[in-house]
C-alpha cells in the first residue's frame, strides 16, 4: 500500500479545498437522510468531489460511499442542485477485502 500511495503522490494530485459550498452540500446529504451525522465526513468527501467536478471517486468505503443506493441518492441531489453526476467505484480488487 505504501508503494501505491507513493505512486499517487508522484503524479502531483490536486488537493481539493474544503469550503462553505462543500459543507453546504454535505449538509444537504444529511438533510435528505443519505448519511447520518455520525458519517458527516463521508458526506464532505462526496461533496468535495462533486463541487470540484471530479469525474470519478474511488473508495473502499462500501457501507457509505460505494453503495448502489447511496450513489443514486448522492447523484439525485447533485443533479437537482446543478452539479454533475459523480461516478463512484471501488479500486480493482477492492471488493475482495
Amino acid at each position: 500500500m505504501k508503494n501505491k500511495y507513493a505512486e499517487i503522490l508522484a503524479l502531483s494530485p490536486e488537493i481539493l479545498e474544503i469550503n462553505e459550498q462543500v459543507f453546504a452540500l454535505a449538509d444537504i446529504y444529511q438533510e435528505r437522510n443519505i448519511l447520518t451525522p455520525k458519517f458527516y465526513d463521508d458526506g464532505v468527501h462526496i461533496a468535495s468531489a462533486s463541487v470540484a467536478e471530479t469525474d470519478v471517486l474511488v473508495s473502499w468505503n462500501f457501507r457509505h460511499i460505494v453503495h448502489f443506493d447511496k450513489i443514486r441518492m448522492f447523484n439525485a441531489v447533485n443533479l437537482e442542485l446543478g452539479y454533475r453526476q459523480l461516478q463512484i467505484y471501488s479500486p480493482p480488487g477492492g471488493d475482495d477485502l
